[in-house]
């Protein structure tokens, strides 16, 4: 099938001519071919789906990993005419009637969500109500288990796409090695002559690494931004480096704010709309700033601290420069952080014993071969931090251990928009029926009320899907206004696999393997740092691009310098006595708090500073000796403190 785009393209976006790839992928996906695009930061990704959409019959549900870019996309395709909307947690329940409804009656050709929204008992039903075209995952990189930021949810997508039978599906991102693409592909069966690839390569950014002590950092800071012009972000590690440093520039002078997860959300949009509009000259900013950027006259980012990964600092430099003209991409570099970024990673590793918590937990309270989880208390009952147990979950439905069902609200509250009788004058026969026994088993305290669906279904022989659809629907007629919390998934549970003696080791074998690949990830960054060949080229062919240069000639190492990586000073150990009191100290609080052996890893964690559920809940943070090897790396005192108990 053949299709004049350049009328579309000009009658939408106003262009004449296509970027590259874009045409390619558009006629594919037209054609009927699932495709996964894979376009450096800023080169048009997002128009291969908006102009698709506008060619298809039905709706097209692109699944983003931020609200923030879903916000900016919204905002481009009103501006473009397009008819766009989010399902999103900032919706009132008006605003969220009015998007299904406009959905219902294919008025809107684009539905923005999140991978969590899928979970919603409510959106599922609703979705598969209505005829979808295309599925578009943005981030796709997220779907591997290879690439960086994994997102455990995102496995699942391929299983949606197929309860949801969307016969099309488009996966986007910029930054996916040869391993990443293929198991994207593999997981959606797009055929490898469906990807399309452009180059990697950005001639107009310069690429520096400035070896830097520390103590010196500032300085050559406030040097590094007075020889730029425009606007620019800086990029560091944790939050409170934001503030600190974006409060040195103020003090110098310079047009600055932090920006970072801590703030309020009014906040951080706040921030960002003085940044985009020029209020704010240069924004210090830990990673939560950047994915929903699209501010083309970037002309600088500084990374004050090291990036987690060559993935991420491509993303991050990849917000510069967006117009085509020269920026410089600046790295103040030095090995002190390099501990502080494996620490996340550490962090991330559950123990063997908090594996064997959530296994016997399923065991002992799974019924009818049927499990019922509420993430946020298992999290914290195993000292899991949330992200992990995702990732855990998604294992065991790997092993064939779990299968999802379905998720449900625990609560549902509703408040009357009309009385009874005038709801239910509405209705008629065996409906009629259906909804006075809804109401009959709601305990309305004033205005509210929660309705018990146990009793419900005692008293009335009717399924949990019904009753939602229902209560949706009386949403949507302006009858009630509901509200839902506490989200509860059930599992389907293979007893057989979960009796498996060895399946907690396999488990944590998996998060170990895990762990030193992304410590092999840091090593690779610190020795792309240090490369001697040229930056712009070995970033290419990390993303399987080999059709660069030899030598781009505007980066450090082909200017003749290469960067050389040192710790500013030798870290400090406190003393073995100390170590020793301090461990005492953090066994005896715990003992009075928590049954079981402090582990060695949640030793090594109390000493690194390292958050996990188990500190949190016993007020650990406020022990003598918490975080007071913070600047040491976890293997050194890994073997610090395992050398210690034996004695």
């Amino acid at each position: 099938m053949t299709v004049n785009l350049h009328s579309p393209l000009k009658q939408f976006f106003g262009f004449d001519q296509f970027r590259q790839g874009q045409e390619q992928t558009v006629c594919q996906l037209l054609n009927g071919s699932s495709s996964l695009a894979i376009f450096p930061t800023g080169s048009g990704k997002s128009l291969c789906y908006q102009l698709t959409a506008t060619q298809l019959p039905h709706l097209t549900l692109v699944v983003s990993p931020l609200l923030a870019l879903m916000k900016d996309q919204l905002e481009f395709l009103a501006q473009k005419g397009i008819p766009a909307a989010s399902i999103d947690s900032t919706l009132t329940p008006d605003q969220n009637r009015q998007v299904m409804s406009d959905i219902r009656n294919g008025t809107t050709k684009v539905l923005m969500v999140s991978v969590e929204r899928f979970k919603n008992e409510r959106f599922r039903q609703f979705i598969q109500s209505v005829p979808v075209s295309m599925l578009v995952v943005d981030e796709a990189h997220c779907i591997s288990e290879w690439g960086h930021n994994f997102r455990p949810d995102y496995l699942k997508l391929p299983a949606y796409r197929e309860a949801l039978n969307i016969p099309l599906v488009l996966l986007l991102t910029a930054t996916a090695t040869r391993q990443v693409k293929l198991d994207m592909a593999q997981k959606f069966a797009i055929k490898e002559e469906h990807i399309v690839q452009t180059g990697f390569y950005r001639p107009n950014l310069d690429l520096t690494v400035l070896p830097v002590s520390s103590d010196g950092k500032n300085k050559q800071l406030m040097q590094s931004i007075s020889e730029q012009q425009g606007a620019g972000i800086v990029y560091v590690t944790l939050q409170h480096s934001a503030e600190q440093v974006a409060g040195f520039l103020v003090q110098q002078g310079i047009n600055a704010a932090a920006y970072h997860a801590g703030f309020e959300d009014k906040k951080r949009q706040k921030i960002q709309s003085d940044f985009m509009s020029g209020r704010i000259n240069v924004v210090v900013a830990t990673i939560a700033f950047g994915m929903g950027i699209d501010k083309s006259d970037i002309r600088f980012v500084i990374h004050y601290d090291l990036p987690k990964s060559i993935e991420n600092y491509s993303q991050e430099i990849g917000r510069a420069g967006r117009n085509g003209l020269p920026s410089n991409c600046i790295t103040l570099a030095n090995l002190d952080g390099l501990n502080t970024v494996e620490n996340f990673v550490y962090g991330d590793t559950p123990e063997l014993s908090g594996i064997e918590y959530v296994l016997e937990n399923i065991r002992s309270e799974c019924q009818n071969s049927q499990w019922e989880l509420q993430l946020h208390g298992l999290s914290t009952a195993s000292n899991i931090r949330q992200l992990p147990m995702k990732t855990l979950l998604v294992q065991l439905e790997l092993l064939g251990v779990l299968q999802p069902l379905y998720a449900y609200f625990a609560d549902f509250k509703y408040k009357l928009l009309q009385s009874e009788s005038q709801i239910l004058e509405g209705f008629n026969g065996e409906r009629k029926e259906f909804l006075s026994a809804v109401l009959a088993n709601t305990q309305f305290k004033r205005v509210w009320g929660t309705l018990e669906f146990e009793a419900l279904f005692r008293t009335y022989n009717c399924d949990r899907k019904r009753v939602v659809s229902a209560l949706d629907y009386l949403q949507e007629q302006r009858l009630i206004e509901l509200e839902t919390k506490k989200i509860t998934e059930v599992f389907q549970i293979n007893l057989a696999a979960l009796a498996d003696p060895g399946l907690g080791q396999r488990l944590y074998d998996y998060f170990k393997d895990k762990e030193a690949k992304e410590i092999k990830r840091i090593a690779a960054l610190i020795r792309f740092f240090e490369l001697e060949s040229c930056l712009s080229r070995n970033l290419s062919i990390y993303f399987d691009d080999h059709e660069s240069d030899e030598g781009c000639g505007h980066c450090s190492s082909c200017r003749g310098k290469p960067a050389r990586l040192e710790y500013s000073a030798s870290p400090d150990w406190p003393s073995d006595e100390q170590l020793r009191n301090d461990l005492s100290g953090l066994v005896q609080h715990l003992a009075a708090k928590h049954s079981g052996r402090v582990s060695i890893d949640t030793q090594c964690r109390f000493l690194a500073g390292i958050s996990v559920p188990l500190f949190a809940r016993n007020k650990v943070r406020q022990l003598s000796g918490f975080g007071s090897c913070e600047s040491l790396r976890y293997a050194d005192l890994l073997l610090k403190v395992e050398a210690l108990t034996e004695v």
